[in-house]
């Protein structure tokens, strides 16, 4: 999958935005950027080659000529948390782009993406590569990009297989943590000797290098 184009749509051409525009077009992905100010713009390069949208990025007729309808992820990623929840919601619900990734710069507003199933961003120094990371690995259980990238917050669903299984099988020493344990409307912090039940959900902290592992973990177990 990392190694497929994409049809990107970005909302937003401050300095996240136009980092983004710039680095997935010299990756060969097809990129158009939308932004209120024509004037954002001149942060592409000279003859940069990326179409560009001056408007909201939550009118649907700016974003279908952006190309949202045939886009396989949207990046709202202006400095305005209404903006980007209204329009990440837009394009998640109204035209069902599978990977929708939002900036947030007020942590208060969390659970708002939560609730929307949406990965959140920080505007950090390394907020572009958190965004690279979770567009190529587009996890539905990916809740939040973290410390720069290095690490994320994952909420898994137990499959049956797993079911009975200590918790502790998820944990690698440095690597993955299991935070917490969801069960029948309520939460706990697991200890040595908690087991996983049939219903049950985990909310895991990882390195995001060990995504692969965990996935491999997951599809041998299936496999047994």
């Amino acid at each position: 999958m990392t190694g497929d184009l994409l049809k990107v749509v970005i909302m937003g051409c401050g300095r996240m935005g136009s980092d983004l525009t710039v680095e997935l077009s010299q990756a060969g992905h097809t990129v158009s950027v939308i932004d209120k100010s024509a004037s954002a713009f001149e942060r592409l390069p000279p003859g940069f080659n990326a179409k560009t949208l001056v408007g909201q990025g939550f009118d649907r007729d700016v974003l279908e000529e952006a190309g949202i309808k045939d886009a396989d992820a949207f990046l709202a990623v202006s400095s305005g948390d209404n903006s980007n929840i209204v329009s990440a919601r837009v394009a998640r619900e109204y035209y069902g782009v599978a990977r929708v990734i939002a900036r947030i710069n007020d942590p208060r507003r969390a659970d708002i993406y939560e609730r929307l199933n949406i990965p959140t961003v920080a505007p950090v120094r390394a907020g572009v590569k958190q965004i690279m990371l979770l567009i190529f690995h587009p996890r539905e259980e990916i809740r939040e990009s973290m410390a720069g990238g290095d690490l994320l917050r994952m909420r898994i669903e137990i499959p049956k297989h797993l079911v009975g299984k200590p918790v502790s099988s998820f944990d690698e020493t440095g690597r993955v943590l299991v935070a917490g344990v969801e069960r029948g409307g309520s939460g706990f912090i697991p200890v040595a000797d908690s087991t996983l039940q049939e219903g049950d959900a985990v909310q895991i902290i990882l390195q995001s290098d060990a995504i692969e592992a965990l996935d491999a973990f997951l599809a041998f177990e299936e496999e047994k």
